[in-house]
């Protein structure tokens, strides 16, 4: 699989004042436990970009004093204010000894419900798992052509020769869901005993028009027959 070299150097100093130092110089506080002890070192934090920054599972070579160590990446803490990386854990692999890590989960085939018009979700990107470093690999391989509509597939269906899967059983990997088809809207349709009311309203014939009322004069006005003084 692949491995990144880093090239670090023993640290001679480990209070705060250093440290902080250290950082602003453009290098990046590390250690290295796991193996026959702890080893506190520094790099430059230009050299950690390509193993920090990915999220492909990857091995680090790191050189210190010439002598090499086989690591993975452990732990990260970047500042709060700048999010800048500031510390970085490696793990040291030793061959007969079990270390548990976070491995990304590649998902390969076009599932049968995708075909049939669904949507696959990914639930999980990736699992925690607990091997050998002999069996440590890019990524673990999961299928989904086997999916059909609102079908999952879930950690306890995986069979992973040399790994122990410490997630919950139960929790799904993937799942091809329905789409959600919005229905065009359609007009509302009277009911019977409205419709028949509209109609009888509809045909009613008007009421029939009375005899002309007189409109009496305005106040102030002479009355018909009367002649203006």
């Amino acid at each position: 699989m692949k491995t990144i070299t880093i090239q670090g150097q023993r640290r001679k100093e480990t209070g705060k004042k250093a440290t902080r130092r250290l950082r602003s110089g453009g290098e990046v506080p590390c250690i290295i436990y796991g193996g026959s002890g702890i080893i506190h070192f520094q790099v430059p934090r230009v050299s950690l970009k390509n193993l920090v920054y990915t999220p492909d599972f990857q091995l680090a070579d790191i050189h210190i004093d010439g002598i090499a160590y086989r690591c993975v990446l452990k732990d990260l803490q970047f500042d709060p204010v700048t999010d800048v990386l500031s510390h970085v854990d490696f793990l040291e692999l030793v061959e007969d000894k079990k270390i548990t890590v976070n491995m990304p989960v590649k998902y390969t085939g076009q599932p049968v419900g995708v075909k049939d018009g669904g949507k696959l979700d990914i639930k999980l990107k990736s699992l925690k798992v607990r091997t050998y470093p002999r069996d440590l690999k890019e990524h673990i391989e999961v299928s989904t052509e086997h999916l059909e509509m609102n079908r999952s597939v879930r950690v306890e269906d995986l069979k992973l020769k040399g790994f122990e899967i410490l997630n919950s059983p139960r929790i799904p990997l993937a799942t091809v869901a329905m789409i959600r088809v919005l229905k065009e809207e359609t007009p509302t349709v009277p009911s019977a005993a409205s419709a028949t009311a509209t109609a009888a309203t509809t045909a009613a014939p008007a009421p029939a028009a009375g005899p002309a009322q007189p409109v009496p004069p305005a106040k102030g006005s002479p009355s018909r027959g009367e002649k203006k003084k």
